[in-house]
């Protein structure tokens, strides 16, 4: 086997990073994940995500988790509204005749969607590794060549020297430069996303209206998504078109929730109040997320000891994706670097990352295109035809 007797870093703790290690362990590999969190609670996880057939429910299977899935997915909380900017649901799949919700517990059907959060899907794969894996408060600082291999410096001063680095450490990714000097360019959006804990306590008008689910608003050139989560909190997000570095000259303290909410009602004028307490209320500090796109035609010469996956790879605005994405680039690389096929590194991660770039670019192209729509004055009604479709 192409990595018998090689260290093996994987930069990132993330969805992929974690699924790559996991994948690796079962083929024997010495694999260690160094994430730059102090701890596995040190920082809330986003939203529900749902997992699809070809891609995150098929890494799932391939790491012999699906059990653990089963016991850990959120039967409904697929379900969604669309509200205008009045707050009038103009559709509501609660009442719609979707299929039984135990029908999406299939990870067999080519349909299967199933919803959980992103906490409890760490969470899994936390536990599934060997004990130690995870290196945790491990910041990457830089790399320097050591022989075949590479030295590597984290931000609290430690080193290690590792025969193969796999960059998984996300949009803003520190190992990306040993691979390439493509950089993605701004896509002229930011998210603002905040995180309501005991929502029904605290914002109980809002959660109501979740009823387990999500809302979708989209008006006046901008949209409010918004998603409940199994620990009782809700997540949201307003996407909003700014200038790039407006975040760093907005003059607003997103530490300061009525600064925040004063920011909010300005930037949404006329749309019902309902969701200006989750802006006010929620839990500090707000995430801001300048959105970022790789160019349409990446491209780059395969490495011998380092590679990329997920939004290391291919940054791109959020299409509900991204963790599917990262988890089926880390089965290809795990298939890629353990299979046999191939009869050294160099070939084996160039197939891996061929069909890699291929698969993010056409994303990548899917994602800028709803994007611009979503934001557009008819998106509403597109957004609506959309669910109409998927009955």
């Amino acid at each position: 086997m192409l990595l018998a007797d090689k260290k093996v870093a994987i930069i990132g703790g993330g969805p992929g990073g974690l699924t790559l290690a996991r994948l690796l362990q079962l083929k024997g590999v010495d694999v260690t994940v160094y994430e730059r969190d102090a701890n596995a609670d040190a920082r809330v996880q986003g939203a529900t995500l749902d997992l699809h057939f070809e891609s995150g429910l098929k890494a799932i299977k391939a790491m012999g988790l699906r059990d653990a899935f089963v016991a850990n997915y959120r039967p409904g909380a697929e379900k969604g509204r669309i509200i205008d900017k009045y707050g009038k649901i103009v559709y509501d799949e609660h009442t719609t005749d979707l299929a039984p919700t135990t029908d999406r517990l299939d990870l067999d059907s080519e349909y299967a969607r199933p919803e959980i959060d992103r906490g409890p899907l760490r969470d899994i794969l936390l536990d599934s590794l060997k004990p130690g894996t995870v290196v945790w408060d491990s910041q990457f600082k830089n790399m320097v060549p050591a022989g075949d291999g590479w030295q590597i410096e984290f931000m609290n001063g430690r080193t290690v020297t590792v025969d193969i680095v796999i960059g998984a450490d996300g949009g803003n990714s520190r190992v990306r430069p040993f691979v390439t000097d493509i950089k993605p360019a701004y896509a002229g959006v930011v998210i603002v996303q905040g995180n309501v804990g005991n929502a029904a306590t605290i914002v109980p008008e809002a959660s109501e209206l979740l009823k387990g689910g999500k809302v979708y608003v989209h008006a006046d050139g901008k949209y409010l998504h918004i998603s409940s989560k199994g620990d009782g909190s809700i997540d949201f997000y307003l996407v909003d078109e700014k200038p790039e570095g407006w975040w760093d000259n907005s003059g607003v303290d997103f530490s300061d929730g009525k600064q925040v909410l004063a920011w909010f009602l300005s930037e949404t004028p006329g749309w019902n109040e309902v969701w200006a307490p989750m802006f006010e209320k929620a839990d500090s500090p707000y995430l801001l997320r300048p959105q970022y796109c790789i160019p349409f035609d990446q491209s780059w010469e395969a490495h011998t000891n380092v590679t990329l996956l997920g939004d290391a790879a291919h940054i791109m605005p959020p299409s509900g994706e991204g963790v599917n994405l990262a988890m089926l680039d880390a089965l290809e690389l795990s298939e890629s670097l353990t299979s046999g096929e191939f009869t050294d590194l160099k070939t084996a991660i160039s197939s891996y990352e061929a069909a890699m770039q291929e698969r993010g670019t056409a994303e990548a192209q899917s994602s800028i295109e709803m994007s611009q729509w979503m934001r557009t004055e008819d998106a509403q009604e597109r957004l609506l035809q959309l669910f109409n479709h998927l009955d």
